[in-house]
């Protein structure tokens, strides 16, 4: 069973056989309403991919009337993806389940809304909480700056590649928004790069620091001419192909070279946010100015990075708890407690 599931990720509606379900018109509605809403792309696949992932699971046990979806059949659904197991063994995490969980809510909330439903049978179903997770790796300094200097910027993919990598570490900008930044949205006279149609349609303007200008520079001038292509578009970076990067593709990029650094850690690209907000925290950065380097809506997403430096922890409480600093007192009196 767990075999057939994974066959079904990825795969097209009209594969699965599910553009004749009853629930795919709702569905095809649903999607609309929230486009119109605003509603970036970006979540609406991801909620296209979630539901589906419920409607063949229904499917499977002949429930195929959205009309027919009771309290009970949602929980049993949860309880599904609770005891589901990857290829590997590894259980989905809990902030996965929430993805999976919360498309359904709402869709159900929107078929009550349109008077198709008398009531959500998802009104009070309760999911698992999205947790802001302490990052399980920050890279130290002298490791991002290892990383940095990997490509062969004696060639023009290795300019390219050190131009991303460091607008990923200056900047902490996500993964998509770099895939889809623009040429005219790089400022390296002004220091700047405007992120229009972040995380949620948000747009925020940023800085960059002037060594990763000097990079996308050196790029814009000497390589990008040669990876043009009519796929190119206004894309800043481009493939060997000529084409804007895709998701998969940059994070392979930036893996191919966390691995030749020996970094063993999940996130490829998020690394280098994680890295960048935690080092100007450490440097005395107001963590409200973290927020908006981020383009956070919520402050509390940023508030990890004040818990993660145990190093810079460590520092505070040598300098100011008591018994720390009357051991430092005494240093050269005693060595170590007394027994």
């Amino acid at each position: 069973m767990a075999l057939r599931k994974r066959r079904h990720q990825g795969r097209k509606p009209e594969a699965l056989g599910i553009e004749k379900n009853p629930f795919f018109p709702f569905l095809m509605d649903y999607l609309e309403a929230q486009k119109l809403n605003g509603v970036s792309p970006d979540t609406l696949r991801r909620r296209l991919f979630a539901m589906r992932r419920f409607i063949v699971w229904c499917q499977e046990r002949n429930l195929t009337d959205p009309r027919d979806i009771t309290r009970q059949i949602l929980d049993r659904y949860k309880a599904y993806l609770y005891y589901y197991r990857k290829r590997d063994g590894s259980a989905l995490r809990q902030s996965s389940q929430n993805v999976m969980l919360t498309p359904i809510k709402s869709f159900f909330r929107w078929m009550a809304k349109e008077n198709h439903l008398l009531y959500s049978p998802a009104g009070e179903w309760e999911i698992p909480k999205k947790r802001h997770l302490l990052p399980t790796t920050i890279m130290p300094y002298e490791t991002v700056e290892s990383v940095l200097a990997l490509p062969d910027v004696t060639t023009p993919q290795g300019i390219r590649d050190r131009a991303i990598l460091e607008v990923f570490y200056s900047t902490g900008i996500r993964r998509f928004e770099l895939c889809v930044l623009e040429v005219a949205k790089v400022d390296t006279k002004n220091l700047s790069v405007n992120i229009r149609e972040g995380k949620g349609l948000r747009s925020r303007v940023i800085p960059i620091g002037v060594r990763a200008a000097k990079w996308v520079e050196k790029y814009k001038q000497k390589v990008r001419p040669l990876l043009l292509s009519p796929l190119a578009g206004d894309t800043l970076f481009l493939t060997d192909f000529g084409e804007p990067f895709g998701r998969a593709y940059m994070g392979a990029l930036i893996r191919k070279y966390l691995n030749e650094a020996e970094v063993e850690a999940r996130g490829a690209c998020h690394l280098f946010r994680h890295a960048m907000a935690t080092h100007m925290h450490d440097n005395g950065a107001d963590i409200r100015n973290i927020q908006a380097m981020l383009g956070h809506v919520d402050l509390t997403s940023t508030q990890i990075y004040t818990r993660v430096s145990i190093a810079k922890l460590r520092q505070v409480h040598s300098a100011t708890h008591p018994v720390e600093r009357a051991q430092a007192r005494s240093v050269g009196k005693t060595e170590g407690p007394r027994l």
